[in-house]
């Protein structure tokens, strides 16, 4: 299954919402962002189990960051489609919708925004919403994907 992760409260947090891992001082200068504790054991996973793993954001971030802070802590992942690729292919498909994951072929989307789990109502597409504070969002994630095999 072709499975994607937002980044912004999900993955990355905006505050304090969740605990991350640790970074070292270097990271820090080479601006190399705070990630959600427990997200490379989880991706690892995912991907051990065949899943392809990608990061669907409306962040403005350039992929080049992105694979940099995602690199750091040990994650590849197959694809990246932030907000400049993700305006430029809704737009010319004439879709409405902030987010809309079968545009890229991604079958399942994980996000943090009730927004965009109306969207996945509305628009037909399979989305598991995690709350920031979500201690067991690992759990979570895993037997949503599970149940949708």
């Amino acid at each position: 299954m072709n499975i994607s992760f937002d980044l912004d409260s999900t993955l990355i947090p905006n505050g304090n919402e969740f605990e991350t891992e640790k970074r070292n001082g270097i990271a820090k200068l080479l601006g190399i962002e705070k990630i959600r504790k427990g997200t490379n054991k989880l991706i690892s996973d995912l991907q051990n189990q065949g899943h392809k793993i990608h990061i669907y954001t409306t962040s403005f971030r350039s992929k080049r960051k992105i694979r940099l802070t995602l690199g750091y802590y040990g994650i590849k992942v197959n694809r990246i489609v932030n907000q400049t690729e993700n305006r430029r292919v809704l737009t010319s498909r004439n879709i409405h919708s902030s987010k809309f994951p079968p545009a890229f072929g991604f079958d399942l989307h994980i996000d943090d925004l009730d927004g965009v789990g109306i969207e996945s109502e509305r628009f037909n597409f399979k989305a598991i919403i995690v709350e920031p504070a979500d201690k067991n969002w690992i759990e979570k994630i895993k037997g949503r994907i599970k149940n949708a095999e």
